[in-house]
């Protein structure tokens, strides 16, 4: 585990984070290095716009979603082959999901003895960003704050006095003093960033805040932080595919996953879990009429179906596609988006779209989010993924509800101990072999999905076949 590697934390969120870590990403890169990008925490958006600074696939890392065993040898299976490593945290540094912080952005730093800089929004502020850094510095003893990165500067004088009171009061080294951006090149909304499908050109905003970057502050200092870490034999820490179930023994199955503009939200890892399992995957859209091949299975993630909600609902083919494949009884299972896209209909600035019909319920798109953060559920209706009785991990964060239509009952698969789901601590839709709800999981840390899935699908092509 001996990879060049540093983890950009925030003082809190919309501490600047996210701009530090896409323009360090993209310095490294353009300097010729080979950079691997991780996100700390789920998240899509973010993890995209890093793979996209790099040319590299990013990978999540997260403690409440995976054991310390596993998330190690996570970050050390991705990170092979590469230069050095960027993670980016999220929140503030300490914050976790409790108040000891389990699970922050500092317990990850910890378990992969990584150094941290911080990034601190200095508005209207001055000495006080001296007490502010040698307080976070101070605050957990066994983590190392390698430098901060100052945002949000008003001018020379300011940046000036800035960098004096945190170089007089603490040890930490200021690493870069950024003035306030006129305006953000890559442009946000009700989820965060826009995703680089909406852009007509990703690579020139990247470009922009990497040259911000290096104009304010020090990327190759940064760069020898990030080589001064433990020699460690990554030959003791198992490859992460070692220590999940693979093959399921169960013959070619093909299952489906629709990536387009409408629903992207997919961890690579859950992909690769599937291929482990035996699956061959087939890339789709629900954007044109093109015919499909031969499915065992499908796979509808995460997105933004409401921006798109007039194309997909305009494309009846595909909608009668996907509701005749669930009554079928294949094996059909629906994250977030996909789930939205499921429903009878889906009501989003004041219009409603006909979707696929498979569940008799409205999504509605709310101004504010209806379920944020992480989630944990007792499985407790049979269905073909997860065994009754089993506990699942997850993240949601939606700005929809559903509501079933009048006269129509549903079925949910899942008994909410923690987050929102669909609310009366439910979430988890199952109809036949379809299973949809709120809940996103990340596979390494849910290792029954996968092998479960390859086998519904095994079960519905050999059924096809009698």
């Amino acid at each position: 585990m001996s990879i060049p590697r540093v983890i950009i934390a925030g003082l809190n969120g919309g501490s600047g984070k996210t701009i530090v870590s896409l323009g360090l990403c993209r310095a490294w890169t353009r300097a010729g290095r080979n950079v691997k990008p991780f996100k700390k925490g789920p998240d899509y958006i973010d993890a995209r716009w890093l793979a996209l600074a790099t040319g590299n696939p990013a990978t999540n890392l997260d403690p409440y979603l995976v054991s310390a065993q596993v998330m190690r040898s996570l970050f050390v299976t991705a990170g092979k082959g590469y230069d050095g490593a960027v993670i980016e945290g999220n929140r503030g540094l300490y914050d976790g999901k409790d108040v000891t912080g389990s699970c922050s952005t500092a317990e990850v730093a910890r378990q992969l003895d990584t150094p941290v800089v911080l990034v601190m929004n200095c508005t209207k502020m001055t000495r006080t960003a001296a007490a502010l850094v040698g307080g976070m510095a101070a605050f957990e003893p066994d983590l190392n704050l390698a430098g901060v990165v100052l945002n949000q500067t008003a001018n020379e004088r300011h940046r000036g006095v800035l960098r004096a009171a945190i170089e007089q009061y603490t040890d930490v080294p200021v690493l870069g003093a950024l003035p306030r951006m006129r305006s953000n090149p890559i442009p946000e909304r009700h989820m965060g960033l826009w995703s680089d499908t909406e852009m007509h050109d990703s690579r020139s905003p990247l470009d922009a805040v990497a040259d911000f970057l290096c104009d304010n502050a020090d990327v190759e200092r940064i760069w020898q932080i990030a080589r001064q870490v433990p020699a460690a034999d990554s030959a003791l820490i198992p490859d992460l595919w070692d220590m999940l179930p693979a093959d399921a023994a169960v013959g070619p199955v093909r299952i489906g996953y629709v990536r387009d503009a409408a629903l992207w939200f997919y961890y690579e890892e859950n992909l690769e879990a599937l291929r482990r399992a035996g699956a061959e995957l087939v890339e789709l859209t629900l954007l044109d009429d093109a015919p499909w091949p031969e499915l065992h299975g499908l796979y509808l993630g995460g997105g933004f179906p409401e921006t798109l909600a007039e194309r997909l609902s305009a494309n009846i083919a595909a909608r009668a596609r996907v509701k005749s494949l669930s009554e079928a009884g294949m094996p059909v299972y629906a994250e977030c988006g996909g789930f939205m896209y499921l429903g009878r209909t889906l009501r989003y600035g004041g219009v409603e779209y006909p979707m696929a019909d498979v569940f008799p319920v409205c999504t509605t798109v709310h101004e504010r989010p209806q379920g944020l953060g992480y989630v944990e559920a007792l499985v407790v209706e049979d269905n073909p993924f997860h065994a009754t009785g089993t506990r699942v991990r997850g993240h949601e964060f939606h700005y929809s509800r559903a509501v079933a239509y009048e006269g129509e009952s549903v079925r949910h698969a899942f008994r909410m101990e923690r987050g929102e789901g669909m609310g009366e601590d439910a979430d988890g839709m199952i109809v036949r072999n379809t299973f949809a709800g709120y809940t996103h999981l990340f596979a390494p840390g849910e290792p029954h999905w996968a092998v479960n899935f390859v086998r519904a699908a095994a079960r519905y092509r050999d059924a096809e076949a009698d």
